[in-house]
């Protein structure tokens, strides 16, 4: 491929790097990407709005010298606010608004550390799904099979970075929307804590805190500078993540010490576990054992029958709340948004306040049940998720059935939800394959504010099972 031909074999901090020392431009950075994108975009449909022209644009005013000054980058369409930038959540509903007039302060930080953003990334309409298939954009496609999903709902930000358009992207996770996609395109995901980052200034916090932004990276490094540049409170939001002792960057190849690990295969709605996801369990508890931590077999003792009723009214509310913003002030026809989204509106509207505050309250108590078994234990290992992503079609947002669908979700990926219910730091690491070479993944969960154990521990995996120069078929 035309351009800087090693583009492929940086992560974002490497990129980074060259450009400081002079041995490429940024400019050279952000056309191999460009290329990439013209190349491989036709197969995954990840990218849905170009904006290379602002990236060049941005490149031309001067980068910032922020620690990752020049790598390339992309938004999800959901979310963060981009001046100038249509933002249409996934829905046909909200695709003719006005471009936003404003950076949100997480855009703001992204920029000040001298990221160069170049397009959006696919999502699923408003995020109520794992999967990626908006009827607005058509589906985004896994790299590793494009006949599967790459998850969601930021599935083309996971397809964007696992077909090496961009070694790091945005996204954001109410219930898994992070780590599926991140497990399906074999990258690192984090669902950083509740509060570290801030929504400053649309909301105070997403979903009743079950939503959060971040990113899918390569590794493990990109993900932990990227969370240093853009943690933080924004003026007057209701509450923060405790601030970490140092940066997390600084705990990318630390000494993990000698931690206490417990791994369950028992997931809270009784899902069943596929093969080759139990098998990479357990090969990574062995590993953990062999680095010297102290594993054990062990099951949270949660309501877990709880964890999937509780979120589906808080997020059914959100939806509701959502779709209310739009500026008309009028909701939906029908037809102007898909199935899932129509029902659960509709579902949404027959809740009333008091059992929104019982489902919040009963999320507060399985964070303390979690707390309790995080005394004895310093990270919980999980699958990250029950089965392979799977065929596009299965997930299907014009299904009527509601509960039919959310079956579905649920048992693609019973562990994520239960980790934006209690409001911990949850990492995907990207440590396993199939034996056609398909990415198997586990997930790693902390104490509430200790994302820098998941960092240490990350690290230290990826060092001994390194995932790096595994790349999807896409990318041949």
């Amino acid at each position: 491929m035309a351009g800087f031909a090693e583009y492929e074999d940086h992560d974002g901090l490497g990129l980074a790097g060259l450009v400081k020392s002079g041995e490429v431009s940024a400019g050279e950075v952000l056309e191999a990407a460009i290329k990439r994108i013209e190349a491989r975009n036709p197969a995954v449909n990840a990218v849905v709005q170009e904006l290379y022209d602002e990236a060049r644009t941005q490149l031309a005013e001067g980068l910032t010298g922020g620690p990752l000054s020049g790598v390339p980058f992309l938004l999800k369409d959901l979310g963060s606010s981009l001046s100038g930038t249509r933002t249409t959540r996934g829905s046909r509903f909200f695709a003719g608004l006005p471009p936003i007039p404003f950076d949100s302060l997480h855009v703001t930080r992204i920029k000040q550390a001298g990221m160069v953003i170049l397009g959006k990334t696919n999502t699923c309409e408003l995020g109520l799904s794992l999967t990626c298939e908006p009827q607005l954009y058509g589906p985004s496609r896994n790299p590793w099979d494009l006949s599967r999903t790459p998850a969601g709902s930021s599935g083309g930000a996971a397809a964007a970075v696992g077909a090496r358009m961009v070694p790091v992207a945005h996204a954001s996770d109410g219930f898994g929307s992070i780590r599926a996609p991140a497990a399906s395109c074999g990258l690192v995901g984090l669902r950083p804590s509740r509060g570290r980052h801030t929504l400053w200034p649309v909301a105070g916090e997403g979903m009743s805190g079950y939503a959060i932004e971040h990113a899918v990276s390569l590794t493990v490094r990109d993900n932990a500078a990227l969370l240093d540049a853009t943690r933080g409170p924004g003026p007057g939001d209701p509450y923060t993540a405790p601030p970490p002792a140092r940066p997390f960057l600084d705990e990318v190849g630390a000494d993990a010490g000698r931690l206490a690990i417990a791994w369950s295969a028992r997931a809270p709605n009784g899902a069943r576990i596929e093969p080759d996801c139990l098998r990479v369990l357990v090969e990574t508890a062995t590993l953990c054992e062999e680095l010297g931590h102290r594993v054990v077999e062990a099951d949270p003792a949660i309501e877990g029958e709880a964890v999937v009723p509780t979120f589906r009214t808080v997020s059914a509310c959100s939806i509701l709340n959502g779709i209310r913003s739009h500026p008309s002030g009028r909701l939906p026809e029908p037809g102007e948004v898909e199935t899932v989204v129509w029902n659960t509106m509709r579902r949404a509207q027959k809740i009333d306040g008091a059992t929104l505050l019982t489902a919040e309250q009963t999320a507060h108590r399985i964070g303390r049940q979690m707390a309790e078994f995080h005394t004895e234990h310093d990270v919980l290992l999980t699958p990250a998720l029950a089965t392979r992503p799977p065929k596009l079609g299965w997930l299907d947002m014009m299904m009527e059935d509601l509960d039919e669908y959310w079956e579905r979700v649920f048992a693609f990926s019973p562990f994520t939800v239960w980790f934006n219910t209690t409001g911990q730091p949850a990492m995907v690491i990207p440590i396993g394959q199939a034996k056609d070479g398909f990415p198997i993944a586990v997930q790693a969960v902390a104490r509430y504010g200790d994302e820098a154990t998941l960092f240490r521990l990350a690290s230290q995996l990826e060092a001994a099972r390194p995932w790096f120069h595994r790349k999807a078929p896409v990318t041949a």
